[in-house]
């Protein structure tokens, strides 16, 4: 039986840091190499990988934005540029007067898979933060508002829309498996939720799998960012209602955020980079916090967090608020 030829995949950067593609390379188990070959994909370019730079990039670029040559999947990291007055041309490609926002668009409405690289790259991110002088945008989504770049109704050669791998930066097996299952003809709609992010993180919440689950369930609160009581009601912790599997994926085969003592800001969702308040602060209404669990009716949160309060062990009330656990007792902690 012919083996099939390997889908070609193009990679832009535009507004954002580089960050994703330095989580990306330090994929483990597999690497990123191994990841590609196992999905069937090759790079036709990427401009950390690639050898290619200058006008031989230019060429590839080109040559695949008039049609000249076919491309599988088109990979943006970073936002779109759309400032000055919706010109693009706060970033023009090196070498060229070509906007990236008008060289985007042209690669992308060229592939048979789409693909948002990161927060920035799906709704803005952190580059939209502020006043947002350069107009940055996401390929499909304007922060919350459907549109983007490329449309609502935008859908590539597949019939797909955009595939937003969300994150600051992503965690790269969120990038290699939703790879791999295109390369398997084993990705659609069905595989995404309302903000088109791959279910492979977006099915759980970041608050599944958290080492202070006990403190939660018991409304043990953390007074400061050293302490290791559970970070909702006064750290400004959204793990529980952010779509992401970071606790039950540790990063870097060690840990997560909550896990190095600072709070989930639910970075894979639209608009994460304003608030409206301090990262590390939980607002509240009457001592209620509003941003309560998505995943039960906030009357029962109330009733039951009242109940658990009442029923917190001694032992979680006083290592809610210290730097390390007692349960090796006194004479057993690290000084």
């Amino acid at each position: 039986m012919a083996k099939s030829p390997p889908l070609r995949l193009l990679w832009l950067q535009s507004g954002g840091c580089g960050g994703c593609t330095m989580s990306l390379i330090g994929a483990q188990g597999p690497d990123l190499v191994r990841s590609l070959e196992i999905a069937g994909v090759e790079i036709a370019w990427h401009p950390s990988l690639s050898e290619e730079t200058g006008s031989e990039a230019a060429s590839i670029i080109n040559a695949i934005a008039e049609g000249r040559e076919e491309i599988d999947i088109v990979c943006l990291e970073g936002s779109v540029m759309t400032g000055p007055n919706g010109t693009g041309m706060f970033h023009r490609m090196a070498g060229s007067d070509q906007s990236m926002m008008s060289v985007i668009e042209k690669v992308a409405r060229r592939a048979r898979y789409v693909v948002a690289v990161g927060s920035c790259a799906a709704f803005g991110g952190i580059t939209a933060a502020g006043g947002n002088e350069v107009g940055a945008i996401g390929l499909a989504y304007d922060g919350k508002q459907a549109g983007g770049l490329l449309g609502e109704d935008f859908r590539s050669g597949s019939g797909l829309p955009v595939i937003n791998i969300s994150g600051c930066p992503i965690h790269p097996d969120w990038f290699t498996e939703t790879i791999m299952q295109i390369g398997a003809g084993a990705f659609d709609e069905r595989d995404m939720d309302d903000l088109q992010r791959p279910l492979n993180f977006a099915g759980h919440l970041v608050h599944h799998g958290c080492s202070r689950n006990e403190f939660y369930e018991f409304k043990a609160s953390a007074q400061k960012l050293c302490d290791m009581g559970c970070m909702m009601e006064n750290l400004g912790c959204k793990g529980t209602q952010a779509r992401a599997d970071c606790n039950i994926r540790a990063w870097n085969g060690s840990g997560s955020c909550l896990d190095g003592n600072y709070p989930c800001i639910n970075c894979t969702a639209p608009e994460f980079e304003e608030p409206g308040h301090g990262f590390t602060k939980t607002p509240k209404i009457s001592g209620i916090p509003i941003g309560l669990p998505t995943d039960m009716p906030k009357a029962w949160f109330v009733a039951l967090a009242s109940l658990s309060k009442a029923a917190t062990p001694e032992r979680l009330n006083r290592d809610a608020t210290s730097d390390r656990l007692s349960a090796l007792g006194e004479g057993k902690r690290r000084k």
